[in-house]
């Protein structure tokens, strides 16, 4: 009890103000969650990248995050073949299931679980997260539309934060030092992502038509992310020489709900946003007692 009230309830209380925002006003959630991915998400990449030290932790958590990937794209690709899915419903459920809420509910948890120290490995790993949203969230939301993988690639490459890590590697390399007033700002814009990303989630949270949903998908889903994801992430860890809290962040963070950006980008690209919405939902309502057991084992 005492870890869901000092670690989950202050992060699901964020999400609870949003929903409780769209049902008062009823804003147009697609132009306010353009806000955060034109403009924060990018500023979020390049603070983070522009202060990073690549060392060999940081490696660990590419390859961790790859394998991972791939084990869910694979298990989405069975299932594709099984139930006879069409190209949408499989995208729809590669956006609820391969990407998790590493920033916008991870980051918090493992503040308040880990403290600093962890914290510092989660924010890196963040960032890398939002890196493989940013191409396979997108490529996955768009690639259903007319013109196929060509819209795809070309929606990647419309994305802001795409450009955003292209200028910070750019930067890094030149060793060029960034004016401190420039920092500033785009520090302010990227401190604001996660708690507007957190309300944002909210607000498409609250537009949810519970007789639309589709159940076994949802569930499916939910399986996925909240119970195979965290024992495929245990299973790699246990294969690596990683630091020891690098891997308890690595593994409370796979066992996250679905990303709330991919609800944005299922937004912006219109791939299903009810389905990917519900299982965002319904993985961060049963988060809250699957996020709160698994702390209380690693």
């Amino acid at each position: 009890m005492a870890v869901f009230i000092q670690v989950v309830l202050p992060v699901i209380s964020i999400f609870f103000i949003g929903f409780m925002l769209q049902k008062w006003l009823r804003l147009d959630v697609k132009s306010v969650s353009a806000v955060a991915l034109y403009v924060m998400l990018p500023c979020l990449v390049f603070q983070t990248f522009y202060d990073a030290e690549l060392d060999a932790q940081y490696v660990n958590m590419v390859v961790f995050s790859a394998i991972l990937l791939v084990a869910i794209l694979l298990i989405n690709k069975i299932i594709k073949w099984i139930m006879k899915l069409d190209e949408t419903e499989e995208s729809s459920l590669v956006l609820g299931t391969a990407f998790m809420n590493a920033g916008n509910y991870g980051a918090p948890i493992i503040l308040f679980a880990f403290g600093e120290e962890g914290f510092i490995y989660s924010v890196s790993f963040l960032v890398l997260q939002a890196m493989i949203m940013n191409f396979f969230g997108v490529y996955y939301a768009a690639r259903g539309k007319s013109g196929g993988m060509t819209r795809a690639i070309q929606s990647v490459l419309k994305m802001p934060p795409t450009y955003a890590l292209i200028v910070v590697m750019f930067v890094k390399f030149l060793g060029i030092e960034m004016p401190e007033e420039v920092m500033s700002s785009v520090d302010l814009l990227a401190a604001a992502l996660v708690p507007m990303v957190m309300v944002v989630l909210g607000m498409q949270l609250a537009n949810i038509k519970f007789e639309k949903l589709e159940w076994w998908k949802v569930s499916y889903a939910t399986v996925v992310r909240l119970f195979l994801s965290p024992l495929i992430a245990f299973i790699i860890v246990s294969f690596m020489e990683i630091d020891p809290l690098l891997a308890k962040v690595l593994i409370v963070s796979s066992a996250m709900p679905s990303a709330a950006t991919t609800t944005m980008y299922a937004v912006e690209f219109n791939s299903k946003p009810d389905l990917v919405s519900s299982i965002t939902l319904v993985t961060t309502l049963m988060s809250i007692f699957t996020i709160s057991a698994l702390l209380m084992i690693v």
